[in-house]
């Protein structure tokens, strides 16, 4: 019996010998705690590598640079506050001395077109003074060349400003413009700056110059206004 129990001790000594050298280890690992995580807390096993990295964010684009540009006019003649009465606007800035912007054309050849009716329940607000086609349309007075414009109801068009910024001047159904006529060119009073035509709405052969003004608060805005009846003004041309 004593010999049975020593070889069992001695057997069971060898066996743990033997487990030892094979680097056995009844105790489990001790996880390390998770970057960011409160001292002492343990972290939760690893996820698979299998899920999508993280992309690395993308460097926002700057905004495109804002282009300030020059609102086209509406197609017909500018939107603008109608004037009951020419009275008062023309009492409030002095348009000086017009002289008939049409080549050829007479004071008593002139009709007042002013408060005709047009389309789509439209006020003329300006004169129409017919002449053969081409004939040379004048400025009326000195002015800048502010907008050169091709719409469908004025056709070929010309916005003119006063040296003073406070009158607009209009010219409608062109031909064609004078050669070499610009934005920004300052117009001497007399000086060709077109050619009367049938161009936009005035309807094929009906050639005249559609001719109107209007008093402006802000030359950015020349489109809008006060109109003013040119017709009275004109007469007054010797």
């Amino acid at each position: 019996m004593i010999f049975t129990g020593t070889f069992m001790a001695l057997l069971s000594l060898t066996a743990l010998v033997w487990m030892l050298s094979l680097g056995w280890n009844s105790t489990p690992p001790i996880a390390e705690p998770r970057a960011g995580s409160p001292a002492g807390s343990t972290a939760s096993p690893s996820v698979s590598s299998s899920a999508a990295p993280s992309a690395s964010p993308l460097a926002t684009p700057s905004a495109p640079p804002v282009t300030e540009t020059t609102p086209a006019p509406p197609l017909d003649q500018p939107e603008s506050t109608p004037s009951p009465d020419a009275s008062p606007p023309i009492a409030s800035v002095n348009p000086g001395k017009l002289i008939i912007p049409v080549a050829g054309i007479r004071p008593d050849q002139l009709h007042d077109t002013y408060n005709e009716a047009r389309s789509e329940g439209r006020v003329h607000n300006a004169i129409d003074i017919p002449a053969a086609r081409g004939t040379p349309v004048l400025a009326a007075v000195s002015g800048s060349i502010i907008k050169l414009f091709h719409s469908e109801r004025g056709g070929t068009t010309i916005y003119q400003l006063s040296p003073d910024n406070k009158l607009v001047y209009y010219y409608a159904h062109l031909d064609r413009y004078a050669d070499g006529l610009t934005e920004g060119h300052f117009a001497r009073q007399g000086e060709v700056i077109g050619y009367v035509g049938d161009t936009g709405n005035a309807g094929a052969g009906n050639y005249h110059l559609h001719f109107a003004m209007w008093l402006i608060s802000d030359p950015k805005h020349y489109w809008e206004g006060i109109n003013i009846n040119p017709y009275p003004l004109l007469r007054g041309t010797p």
